[in-house]
């Protein structure tokens, strides 16, 4: 077991090393020595887990959706937006997703990744809309998966933009003002105006995914110590 934890520690050192470089640098120009001098590990230990660069690049796009998600919403318009806010807010804090947006973007980098993590976020959102409409959530006219891509292309350019506008330092507020424009031309009335589309509500999910881990983790521990308390 301590092997095991050791190696995923190896691991995700040169994951976030290699997101470092490829954030600042692009896969072109990123090398597999910088990304060493970043993780501090050997060429033997990086290619026991990534055969190449190509597939180094490709554990970064993964990890995109790594994480659980979101909280299941009632709504599903509004766990949507929970969706977009959150990796908006966890973008400008984690060189992982934002190196998988650099890698996502770009003609050159199509014929080596596809869409990067594109297509996986048409899919979460098409699949979060079709949801939306069963349980009347959406406007009679709207086409979920029509919908999806227009969302990711929007949510997209506006972080390309704040990027290149701002360094991302306004990257939750322009998010939120691009659910904010399209919510009203497919989202019902009644629906619409429970819907929490602030900026900071990426920071708010984000706080509660932290007590609920925090939660999760402190249980068995309680458990053990309740058993050993009822052993004595």
């Amino acid at each position: 077991m301590a092997k095991q934890e050791r190696a995923e520690r190896t691991r995700r050192a040169i994951l976030e090393a290699a997101a470092e470089v490829f954030d600042e640098r692009g896969y072109e120009a990123a090398t597999i020595a910088e990304i060493l001098a970043r993780a501090g590990v050997t060429k033997g230990a990086l290619y026991f887990h990534f055969s190449s660069k190509q597939m180094l690049a490709q554990g970064v796009l993964d990890e995109q959706f790594a994480e659980g998600g979101v909280p299941p919403r009632d709504s599903k318009l509004q766990e949507l937006v929970d969706a977009g806010l959150l990796l908006a807010h966890r973008m400008k804090r984690e060189p992982l997703l934002s190196a998988g947006a650099r890698l996502s973007l770009g003609p050159e980098i199509r014929d080596i990744f596809g869409g990067g993590s594109i297509p996986g976020w048409i899919e979460i959102a098409t699949r979060l809309l079709v949801e939306a409409k069963a349980q009347g959530e959406l406007l009679p006219h709207v086409d979920p998966a029509e919908t999806a891509w227009v969302l990711s292309a929007c949510w997209t350019g506006a972080q390309v933009y704040s990027q290149t506008l701002s360094d991302r330092a306004d990257l939750e507020y322009r998010i939120a003002g691009v659910y904010q424009h399209i919510y009203p031309s497919i989202a019902t009335p009644a629906v619409l105006a429970r819907l929490d589309m602030a900026a900071d509500r990426g920071a708010r999910v984000a706080a509660e995914i932290g007590m609920a881990d925090a939660a999760h983790t402190a249980a068995p521990a309680n458990t053990e110590a309740e058993s050993e308390s009822v052993a004595l």
